[in-house]
Order: C-alpha cells, then structure tokens, then sequence
C-alpha cells in the first residue's frame, strides 16, 4: 500500500508552494524536522531490525505495517506451523529489511532473517556460558529433528533422549530443553542435545533422591522394565531392583504375573548402596511373614489341604495358607505309578490333600507327600514273595533293555535282556514279545529299598554251560547245525542249544566251498571254556572221523530239537547275508588257502 510522502530537499520548496506565509518554519523548525527525518531514514534501511503489525494472513504470507509509506509481505514459508497459527491482525511482529524498495517500488521484509540474527547472539552466548536452550520441534528430519530456538537447529536421533527412541514423531510440536553441542555460524549450522540436558537433569535427581532415601523406608515407584529375574522400579529417575524372590511370600514363574510395565508400585527399600546408586526393593516385606504365624495344625506327619498353586516338570507347589506352598515332588506322586507328565494328571486351582514330610519355617521350605497317604506296596513284597520263587505275569512295558511283568497292580519286575535265554542272541526284546503277553519268570532279586525286583526266563530251564568242559571235551566230535556265516567264521549250534564257532583257519578248503547255512555237519571240538561260555569247533576231516569211528562214515543225525520256525529263521539269514556267487566267507577261505600253500612251499 503507498502512502504521500514529502522529502527533505523538496520541504523549502513546497513550504513556498503550499503554505501560506503566516504558517511558514523559522530556521530551527526546519532544522528540526531535519533531524526527525534524519532519524526516519536511520530506522528504514536494508538490514535493520524494526518492529512491524500484522495487518493480515493469508495463504501468500503476511502483510506487516513498519511504518512506511509501503507495507510489507512476508512468503508464508518463513514462518512455521505453529508460529503462522499464532499470528492475528494487531499483533506485534520483528522484522528485518530486506530491501526497502525494489523496482515495483514494495519494501520486501523477512521474518526468518530477523528471528535468526537475532538468535545468533542469544545463540552464543548461551554456548559459550553452556546455558541449555528451549525450543520446539519443528519436523522429522534425516537422522533425527529439527527444532526452532529462534533459528532451527538439528537434534540427532542419538541425542533425543536417553533412551533408544523408536518414534520420533511423538516429539514433533513439543517444547524442549538441550544444550547447545556445537555451532557453525558461517554455514548457519546449530546441533544440540536433549540427552545431555536430560542426563544432567537424571543426575540431580538420582543424587536428591539418594539424599532423601533410607532403609527400611516404603515409597512408591514406576515399573520400568522386567526381567526373568526381577523389576526395575523407577523411584524419581532412580532405579531399585525388585527381586522376583521380594515379590510374594508364595512363588511365581515369572515377574509378570504380578506387574506390568507402568504400573505404580509401593514398595519397601532393603538395602541401599548410595556410592554405586544401587537400590534393593520388596513388596512382600510390607506385610507380616506368613511362615511365622503358620497355624500349629501344619506340621510333619499331619495331612493338609491346599490349592495347586503351579505345576513344573519336577513336582506341584500346593498352597496350604496364604502366601505359604510346599512342594510335592513328582517322585511323591505314586508308590506305582511312572508318572512324567504332570500336567495330565493335575490342574492349577485343583484342591488336593497332602502329607506333610518335612517343613522348614526359617527357610521357607514345605516339602509334601501325596503317595504317603496311602501305604506303601513294596512294604509287602517280602510277604507276598520270595527269590527263587516262579511267577506268571503279564507283560506291562517292553524296552530295549528287557521286559517288565506286572506281579500285582502296581508291582513290576524286570527281566533282563541278559536273562531271556542262555543261548539265543536277543537283539530287542520286540523280536520275541510283546505288550499283553503272559509269561513265567522265576524272582532272581528283591531289593525294597529301590524298588526293584530282578526276574529271568532263562533260569526256568537247565543252564546248558553248565558242566560243558565234561559234557564237550577237546577232540569230541559233535553234529551241529551251520547257523550263521560271517567274515571270521561259522556258527554251529549243537542240539543242546548251545553255539560254538568254526573259525575261518579251521576250514579245509575243500569242504568250506559247500558249507552252507541250515546245513548238518559234523565238527570237534578245539577249545571249550565254561566260564566264558565259548565253544571253539573245526570241521571234522573224514580221514579222522574214519578213524574214530572204525572207518565208517557216520551220518550226521539233526537234532529234533531244530523247529520248523528255527529252519524257517535259518533259510531268511542265509538269503539276507549270502550275496550271489561265493560268499565273502568263502573267499576268505581261499584267500587264507593260498597264503598257507605259499607259506608250505617256503
């Protein structure tokens, strides 16, 4: 907007044009008015810092009135979100001339310049007396904020707070306070810190609350963070720990159960380390022990009953007061039962009733027994069973190690895999049994104290080492059954049942060739040990059995002891384990030939 204006050196000249004689300026009115003008022309020129009123806002900028013949508009980007909000008509606004007439004859003004020269000195000073500055955020920038303190300044993301801030948009608009970190006046460029005003603030705090706290004092905090082990209690920008053991007279699994973050505790301080700012808090310590006035009613060899607080892998905790539990462990569960899971037997909030074993007020330890309620089976083993004695029982559970016969509910025996048979190799005992079967099985060992009872099988027949250094002795010949063929040699099972082994060297070339699995044959015997239960045989050459037999060639006779199932098991061994073409037996067989005809001809 123009406004009519009269200069200086055109005043004499107009005051002789327009101005009637009566009303003409002496000498000093004119220097006067001089003067004034002199001052007008100091105050309006580019680069000063005058004081303007809005006239009006609008989307281009705002209009400012400083005075002078022509207004002034500012562009809207000189002016952030909250300050634009902030400006209404009349208001009071400083601003700095740009330039005080361009060609179209306008006066261009500029609020960002204004508010940052004047900033620079404010700016200074407080970095160099290391004073912290307010300002407001203004946007999310790359790498963290930028914050209006009468200029914009850059606050990294490492120096927002000191914490890892995860949003920085929930700063956008708030008012902060920071230090002043580092200054580029030349390049315009401010870089400041909440952190650090923060920490110095934490600091004071933490020091003023220490001063304040003492032991034994109850206060209330923040809950911070949780742990497995504990919570972090917030009390005025210090942290006490809260041990999970502090938490409760009864027991927990996890912190959690209890509080949550945010939440506003009271707690009582345990112990408090000023030097290192450590701080121990509890929450079951504001009120009474509840072990200490635990009613005389529990006590070891009474029954109680309780609620199952929780379940572990180990045992139920049982909660037979407020605040007070005990533990059955799960090998106090049953006297017979092979319980492993507990959880399929028992819920948490079951009422259950228990045998107090063992209690433990000073250290707050029950222990419970649910087995013990009832009497114990194994106490009548000893009347019900002797060693030695021959049972009948089904078979309750088969392992690789053996299988188990139920005597009685609840009462089983194991026979080992050791004691199925005196000859057979049991690989699993699967292969012979299985779940339900009945069997017979003589007591072999009683043993209360762990619960054990020893059964064999093998022990119903005659043991058929027995007495083999008489029964076989070396250069007996024997008729057998080829059983198995290996690498190092042949099995032979004799019609007592026991098995003896043709080792590879005792094999005439000429009759290994033929030697075949179920095949019956006769051998003698080399080596035999009753102790070690080991039978050594070779096959039996026709020139000495001639001569033992008078020259006749006795036919070997098979043993009516070898079932139709035993032949059958025999004809499947021998199609798994002979490749087609000569065995691997037999090769070594020829290979072991060549080297002893070498060794002759040497």
């Amino acid at each position: 907007m123009s406004k009519e204006r009269i200069y200086p050196s055109q005043f004499a000249h107009a005051q002789a044009v327009i101005m009637p004689a009566e009303f003409s300026l002496n000498a000093d009115q004119v220097k006067e008015l001089d003067a004034l003008y002199a001052g007008t022309l100091d105050t309006y020129k580019q680069g000063s810092i005058i004081q303007g009123t809005v006239l009006r806002t609008s989307s281009d900028g705002v209009l400012v009135d400083i005075g002078f013949k022509s207004d002034g508009l500012i562009p809207l980007y000189e002016f952030s979100e909250h300050e634009f909000k902030k400006l209404t008509p009349g208001a009071p606004i400083e601003v700095i001339i740009d330039e005080l007439e361009n060609a179209d004859g306008n006066v261009i003004l500029s609020y960002e310049k204004a508010k940052a020269q004047k900033a620079w000195s404010v700016i200074m000073k407080m970095f160099e007396e290391g004073k912290p500055v307010e300002g407001t955020v203004l946007h999310k920038v790359k790498g963290g904020l930028s914050v209006d303190i009468g200029m914009p300044a850059f606050l990294p993301g490492s120096q927002v707070d000191v914490q890892r801030v995860a949003d920085f948009d929930t700063f956008v608009g708030q008012t902060i306070t920071a230090y002043i970190i580092k200054v580029n006046q030349k390049r315009g460029n401010v870089i400041i810190s909440r952190r650090k005003f923060l920490g110095e603030q934490r600091a004071e705090s933490r020091k003023k609350v220490l001063d304040e706290l003492s032991v034994g004092q109850v206060i209330q905090g923040t809950v911070k963070n949780i742990t497995n082990y504990g919570v972090f209690i917030d009390i005025g920008g210090v942290d006490g720990l809260l041990h999970i053991t502090d938490m409760t007279w009864g027991r927990i699994a996890h912190p959690s159960e209890l509080v949550k973050i945010g939440d506003t505790v009271t707690v009582k301080v345990l112990t408090l380390d000023k030097e290192h700012e450590k701080i121990s808090l509890g929450i079951k310590q504001l009120n009474g022990n509840p072990w200490e006035h635990l009613s005389e009613s529990v006590k070891v060899g009474e029954k109680v009953k309780g609620v199952i607080a929780s379940i572990t892998d180990y045992g139920l905790f049982i909660e037979v007061a407020k605040g007070v539990e005990g533990l059955v462990h799960i090998s106090e569960i049953s006297w017979t039962d092979r319980i492993t899971d507990l959880h399929k037997h028992y819920k948490v909030g079951e009422e259950i009733e228990a045998l107090v074993v063992s209690l433990d007020k000073e250290n707050r330890r029950m222990s419970l027994s649910i087995k013990q309620l009832e009497k114990n089976p194994w106490e009548a083993i000893a009347d019900q069973f002797i060693i030695g004695q021959r049972i009948t029982g089904k078979i309750s559970n088969i392992t690789d190690f053996g299988i188990f016969v139920q005597l009685m509910p609840g009462v089983d025996g194991l026979v080992h895999i050791s004691d199925l048979s005196w000859t057979e190799h049991v690989k699993h005992p699967a292969d012979i049994f299985k779940k339900g079967d009945e069997v017979e099985a003589i007591i072999t060992d009683i043993n209360k104290q762990k619960k054990k009872i020893s059964l064999g099988i093998k022990q119903l027949t005659e043991n058929p080492w027995e007495n083999i250094e008489q029964k076989y002795p070396v250069g007996t010949v024997v008729t057998g059954e080829v059983t198995k063929i290996t690498d190092f040699g042949a099995f032979v099972k004799l019609p007592s049942g026991i098995e003896g082994l043709v080792h590879i060297s005792e094999f005439p070339q000429a009759q290994a060739q033929a030697l075949k699995v179920g095949q019956a044959a006769e051998f003698k015997v080399i080596k035999v040990s009753q102790e070690d239960h080991k039978l050594g045989l070779a096959l039996n050459s026709s020139e000495e059995h001639g001569e033992k037999r008078g020259g006749r060639r006795a036919q070997p006779e098979k043993s009516s002891s070898y079932s139709k199932a035993t032949a059958d098991r025999s004809e499947d061994r021998q199609r798994k384990q002979e490749p087609k073409g000569k065995s691997q037996f037999q090769l070594e067989l020829e290979k072991h030939a060549a080297r002893k005809s070498s060794n002759d001809e040497e």
